[in-house]
């Protein structure tokens, strides 16, 4: 690569902890290319911060004694699915028959090993399992670059983003004080190791050892992989014997006059769970990720745990739902609507730029639909006399969100 050279590093959170996520969300920046020479300047201006951290002269050298900078990063980035995919279509991808399979299949494998970090945890074994498979199709898929030196890349063109130099520093900390390999240290184009795909950091704060002695292996180890995706969810606050939701079905005469309320609001109101089973105590969420055609969801507060693990609503339902197939429950009831229109991350944040401006948003302008988001289309629909206000998203409604923004009526 001559110098000059314009390279673009595109930074996407597939898979990683919701820690990581606002800071290493999609972007994509020109950079020039660098020498060599350049890139072990940077990387021994590190040693201040290395040392803070207690590793040793040595292990800091060894780590980047003839470290050159990846190109290959900049073609490594995959489109980020989880946002750029209508819902349907991610799920119908991350749920298929063959993962289902293949979780039923580790479920009969690890039944007893998965009961135990069950009981350790509090996470139930079909949620540890969907996030393994979703994360690494059950470790088949764990990535082979170089940790050190992909980090050690991103850290070098961004540094605009400090996350990338502490992630770097985190690998550092795992070579001094944890006695991992450095040959060990594999994972993806942008560090995610292991089965459950975490960054440094993570592995520092939530991996832990199924049994045995010596640091947690979640590159070979498929139950120190497990008991470490059961630890993170339980620190980060999974509730243990609350479901992560359920599949509901509305009356056709349902209100919609709030998407937040008990569980048992929302059952005075006709609503009723699909599979028959009865509900449970607690604040829920009404999600309705096709609007009011499309299936329907009460989330519990264990749903929002799931995105811990990746801040996306499609990555955390198709891992409630996998979970769900995986212990034996059947498919969705609803029916995806036909025809429906997939708004484009632009006219997303077209859409969130106009609720701004009317007083009924506040998050950021990414593109990117939270409940957030559908908090605010909703109040829009409620102030609007909508019958359905469902908190969806269509083109219609950026039509008439522009129109009211900009001074004009509405409806």
């Amino acid at each position: 690569m001559r110098i000059g050279q314009l390279i673009y590093i595109v930074v996407a959170a597939i898979c990683w902890p919701v820690s990581m996520v606002s800071a290493l969300e999609q972007v994509a920046v020109p950079v020039q290319a660098t020498s060599s020479a350049s890139f072990q300047a940077f990387l021994q201006s590190l040693w201040p911060l290395a040392q803070q951290k207690g590793i040793s002269r040595t292990t800091f050298d060894a780590a980047i004694a003839g470290l050159i900078a990846d190109p290959a990063l900049t073609a490594a980035s995959p489109p980020q699915a989880e946002f750029d995919k209508p819902l349907k279509t991610y799920l119908g991808e991350a749920v298929s028959a063959r993962r289902i399979a293949g979780g039923r299949d580790a479920l009969h494998k690890w039944g007893a090993e998965l009961a135990m970090i069950d009981h350790r945890y509090g996470v139930p074994a079909a949620i540890v399992l969907a996030a393994y498979g979703i994360e690494t199709d059950y470790g088949k898929a764990k990535g082979d670059k170089d940790v050190i030196r992909s980090l050690a890349t991103l850290a070098y063109f961004r540094q605009d983003r400090p996350v990338f130099r502490d992630e770097l520093i985190g690998a550092l900390v795992m070579l001094d004080k944890h006695g991992i390999a450095r040959a060990a240290l594999k994972g993806s184009w942008a560090g995610a190791m292991g089965g459950p795909q975490f960054l440094p950091s993570a592995y520092l704060k939530y991996a832990v050892r199924y049994q045995g002695e010596g640091p947690p292996d979640i590159w070979t180890n498929p139950l120190d992989s497990l008991g470490s995706i059961a630890n993170f969810l339980c620190q980060s606050g999974w509730q243990p014997g609350l479901p992560w939701g359920m599949e509901v079905i509305l009356p056709k005469n349902f209100e919609f006059a709030s998407l937040h309320q008990s569980f048992g609001a929302f059952a005075g109101e006709g609503a009723k769970s699909a599979s028959g089973e009865a509900f449970p105590q607690g604040e829920a969420t009404l999600f309705l990720p096709s609007g009011a055609a499309g299936p329907a969801f009460l989330l519990s507060a264990n749903y929002w745990i799931l995105k811990a693990y990746n801040n996306s609503d499609s990555y955390a339902l198709s891992l409630a739902l996998l979970a769900d197939r995986i212990s034996g429950n059947p498919s969705l009831r609803g029916h995806w609507p036909e025809g429906e229109v997939f708004l484009s991350r632009t006219q997303k944040a077209e859409i969130q730029r106009a609720l701004e401006k009317l007083g009924l948003y506040h998050g950021q302008i990414d593109g990117r639909f939270g409940q957030a988001s559908r908090d605010a289309i909703h109040n829009f629909q409620i102030n609007s006399g909508e019958v359905h206000a469902d908190g969806f998203a269509t083109p219609d409604l950026l039509a008439r969100l522009a129109v009211k923004a900009n001074g004009g009526a509405g409806r």
